[in-house]
């Protein structure tokens, strides 16, 4: 098989992802410990990067990618790729949605179900021997109106595991349009302000989500309302989140990330703040873990070679 040229790995990957692409003929080179400095001495070996979210991919980065074909992008979020810059360039870029949407949307209604079920409360309750029934009465999804904000693969994955609890399923995309199917309504944003119980975001970041959900955002739903957030931390404002949770605007909020995490999502640097969102038992936490089972780990890395694969190279 005739060599197309090297792949550089910035960040680890499951094991698929580099044999497969071994097999259309690419060499793959992953070095621990290499910092951004070190990338950049030698990113103009590679026509192609693999990447999850250790360092920018920011213009200055991709000038020194003077053979680069692709990027391949083991997750969703493209935020730290310049894409537009990269594709100006030439610079194919590939994400994985497809490979951990399931996975997103099973944690969301997780999370959603141990709240409303407060079973991490009556676990705990139980581990120290107290046994208390009436007070951790909880409550149904059945009958409650469940509103998707972004119609993407998360979304859409929310949506179809959602079809079995009998809820009212509706959502909102600013960028899409006759999506209603057998799991969802298609809603504009001031319908899902009239009638949501339950909002689940499914957006990417970017200068136009970023601190989307605010003070001004939830006070705009009609109803006290539930919040889950599986998307990106700074989508949502912690502080305001906070004092609706206080002021009962808020009846309970799910998250599984939140906007002090670094830039990798493998260290957060947690301020005072956070200390009152701790206390409170009507909030359900998580380490950005919704998309990072094993079979997604897995069903990524095919996602990625198999868009590889299509590009001809």
């Amino acid at each position: 098989m005739m060599k197309k040229g090297k792949v550089l790995f910035i960040d680890t990957a499951h094991t698929e992802l580099a044999l497969r692409l071994e097999k259309q003929g690419f060499e793959c080179d992953y070095f621990e410990g290499f910092q951004r400095e070190d990338f950049l001495r030698i990113a103009k070996e590679y026509s192609g990067i693999i990447i999850r979210s250790k360092i920018k991919l920011d213009q200055e980065f991709l000038r020194e990618c003077t053979n680069l074909k692709f990027i391949g992008r083991v997750g969703a979020g493209m935020e730290n790729i310049d894409k537009e810059f990269a594709e100006k360039n030439g610079i194919s870029c590939l994400n994985a949605p497809e490979g951990n949407r399931d996975a997103v949307a099973e944690q969301a209604i997780g999370m959603l179900l141990a709240l409303f079920n407060k079973l991490i409360t009556s676990d705990n309750e139980v581990r120290r021997r107290i046994w208390i029934r009436e007070g951790n009465r909880g409550y149904e999804i059945g009958g409650k109106t469940i509103g998707i904000i972004g119609y993407g693969n998360t979304g859409m994955a929310m949506a179809k595991k959602l079809s079995g609890f009998d809820a009212n399923v509706i959502a909102y995309d600013k960028y899409k349009k006759d999506y209603s199917d057998e799991f969802v309504t298609e809603s504009d944003m001031q319908t899902l302000f009239e009638k949501c119980d339950i909002v689940s975001l499914h957006i990417p970041l970017t200068k136009e989500t970023e601190f989307l959900v605010n003070t001004d955002f939830i006070k705009s739903f009609k109803k006290d309302v539930y919040i889950i957030n599986t998307s990106r931390g700074k989508v949502l404002k912690t502080h305001d989140l906070v004092e609706m949770l206080d002021s009962g605007k808020v009846r309970g909020a799910c998250l599984d990330v939140l906007e002090y995490e670094g830039l990798s999502f493998e260290t957060i640097d947690l301020p005072e703040e956070f200390d009152s969102l701790i206390t409170k038992k009507n909030v359900v936490l998580s380490p950005h873990i919704a998309g990072w089972t094993h079979e997604s780990n897995f069903k990524m890395a095919t996602t990625i070679t198999d868009k590889v694969a299509k590009l001809n190279l």
